[in-house]
């Protein structure tokens, strides 16, 4: 989807409306056994750029072709629709009104992935609709949507699943393992530092991220996925957060700046230039679609209209005790993070360091030190998909018919408004000053106890 907005009043042309009422979790259905027959369903995408093409297209349609159909793909931007269409080599319409296509066909499941302050007005529609959907993270951007979306799943009594991925890596499913065990005790506090570099964590500053009213700053598109580890982890709600952030690497803080990296006149002497051209996948997503749209995929990182935060630190209560200092840097020499576990009788301490060779082994490390004890290390091999290994499995639960969900794996709503929440209150926090609690923002009510999908 494109920086252009303008244009959704024909793309969206109606939105759904939520009601008042309580809160409903909308379980999955449990069996006893791994693999269940699925009926084959039809999937429509909404939002057709790299994201969907590269994690929800034309792999799933390969590797489940007895239980998925894709009947349907819709974006604002004619030239990509067309482009992603051939490159998934599907042969189902396409579509630049997203109305018109969920009436035409009618699909069992909506895939959502358009620009992140747009989510809501596809998850809520398309379930008045009749669709259950899979929404990419974060579910949306601000508390009124995420409010509308809790409302509308149950209100039409359909399902939204959001896409954590990163509950499925096998080193972070062994963490949850380790901290269910009880080897470190009852859990008091966590260390979480999670560090972009200079490449990854730019690239949220050349496009349409950069500007808080699209993605709602890194506090919820970024690290959604963090503080969706950190709740699961520990098994418990958010209760309140205190955040601060501020901008001081990227935007107006450099001397020199221009549209995007192709014709910029001070490629040269640019660290930060990044030629786009070179990779064919953006290029013919892109590229040769900007004509429609007028999106840059190689916005300058230097745009003095960026209005999110580059370095962020909050502190996070847990309705069950636990407290977390949690960090966010976006220009940092190397990628990964590191994570500390705090319990009563030892502590857990993992650094992962991802897309350095010079350090790459075939399995994570986990360091258990036990008080007045022993120190053990546990290496966790790594997964064979993406992000760690987490994307084939958690396409195996949501198209693939696995059921079983030993480890709590499987995202609801209610999970999905949480993660979110914690960026929300954190990024209201760094505005006023003032600690948040999650309890004001909507009608999610944060408990001691995390409350399971199938529970």
């Amino acid at each position: 989807m494109s920086d252009n907005i303008l244009t959704r009043r024909k793309f969206m042309t109606a939105a759904g409306t939520a009601v008042a009422g309580a809160i409903a979790v909308s379980p999955f259905t449990a069996v006893a056994t791994e693999w269940a027959p699925a009926k084959k369903k039809k999937i429509a995408i909404v939002g057709t750029g790299s994201r969907a093409l590269g994690m929800w297209s034309k792999d799933v349609a390969l590797t489940y072709p007895e239980n998925v159909e894709y009947v349907g793909l819709c974006d604002i931007n004619p030239g990509r629709v067309e482009t992603f269409k051939t490159a998934a080599g599907f042969t189902c319409p396409t579509f630049t009104d997203f109305e018109k296509m969920m009436k035409t066909v009618k699909p069992d499941l909506l895939i959502v992935t358009t620009v992140d302050a747009t989510h809501h007005e596809f998850i809520i529609r398309g379930m008045e609709l009749g669709a259950d959907i899979i929404t990419e993270k974060p579910m949306t951007t601000d508390e009124q949507k995420c409010e509308a979306i809790l409302q509308t799943e149950k209100r039409t009594g359909k399902k939204v699943t959001v896409t954590f991925n990163y509950r499925y890596s096998p080193h972070r499913a062994k963490l949850y393992e380790l901290l269910r065990s009880g080897t470190i005790g009852d859990l008091t506090s966590v260390d979480f530092h999670w560090y972009l570099d200079t490449s990854h964590g730019s690239d949220y500053f050349r496009r349409w991220h950069r500007l808080k009213e699209k993605g709602g700053t890194l506090w919820v598109h970024k690290a959604t996925h963090h503080f969706d580890l950190l709740n699961w982890w520990i098994e418990s709600d958010p209760a309140e957060v205190y955040a601060t952030g501020s901008l001081e690497f990227y935007g107006k803080n450099n001397s020199f700046r221009h549209t995007n990296c192709r014709p910029c006149p001070h490629k040269d002497k640019c660290n930060f230039y990044y030629d786009v051209t070179k990779n064919k996948m953006y290029t013919d997503l892109y590229v040769n679609n900007e004509k429609h749209d007028g999106y840059l995929r190689d916005g300058c990182v230097w745009k003095e209209d960026i209005n999110i935060y580059d370095k962020m630190a909050a502190t996070i209560k847990y309705a069950n005790g636990v407290q977390v200092a949690y960090s966010l840097t976006t220009y940092s020499p190397y990628e990964g993070y590191r994570i500390a576990f705090n319990g009563t009788k030892g502590r857990i301490d993992v650094w992962i360091e991802e897309s350095n060779p010079i350090l790459e082994k075939p399995y994570d490390e986990i360091m258990v030190t036990h008080n007045f004890g022993t120190r053990e290390f546990i290496q966790v091999p790594h997964g064979t998909s993406g992000h760690g290994g987490g994307d084939r499995l958690l396409k195996d639960k949501i198209f693939g018919g696995v059921t079983e969900d030993p480890l709590h794996q499987s995202a609801s709503v209610r999970d999905g408004a949480l993660s979110i929440l914690v960026g929300i209150a954190a990024r209201k926090s760094c505005e006023t000053g003032a600690p948040v609690k999650i309890a004001d923002l909507t009608s999610v009510k944060p408990g001691t106890k995390r409350q399971f999908v199938n529970s």
